[in-house]
């Protein structure tokens, strides 16, 4: 079981309404870069735009952030798009038997190592912007294009 798509799909969203900022980026135009229906798009945008992200108006094609991109951290994208409630990224199974000995104290055992773990994540998804995001894509894409222009 992984975390949901959508803090993937959100932040793919989000770079590429900044790398197309001169552009129409439409819940279309955006569906074509993550290989989804448009409706899926549109979807989690809600939720950013929800959570103060993004702008979009009802009726017209595009959007556009709604804050600066060194003002958007990963960790608000992870909680905009509701991937996981607060302090249950990790879930205990309900119910262990309490004649086991590990089943009378295995939660209260990982409960703390969960805990830590994700504060852990939510940290470092803090201090990643989407700024840094976007220059990683470009410097990866200036990268490929030098590569590309060197072959024979």
């Amino acid at each position: 079981m992984s975390i949901s798509s959508r803090f993937a799909v959100g932040i793919h969203i989000l770079a590429l309404i900044e790398i197309n900022r001169d552009g129409v980026s439409s819940s279309e135009f955006l569906a074509g870069s993550v290989n989804t229906n448009p409706a899926v798009i549109r979807k989690i945008m809600g939720m950013l735009k929800k959570a103060g992200l993004v702008n979009v108006r009802p009726g017209i094609a595009g959007a556009e952030l709604a804050k600066g991109l060194s003002d958007i951290t990963l960790l608000d994208v992870y909680k905009a798009v509701n991937v996981v409630q607060e302090k249950e990224l990790f879930s205990i199974h309900d119910n262990p038997n309490p004649e086991c000995p590990v089943g009378r104290n295995i939660q209260c055992s990982i409960e703390p190592l969960f805990t830590l773990a994700q504060t852990a994540l939510e940290k470092a998804l803090g201090n990643v912007t989407i700024e840094d995001v976007v220059k990683d894509i470009i410097e990866k894409e200036e990268l490929n294009n030098k590569k590309t222009t060197f072959l024979p």
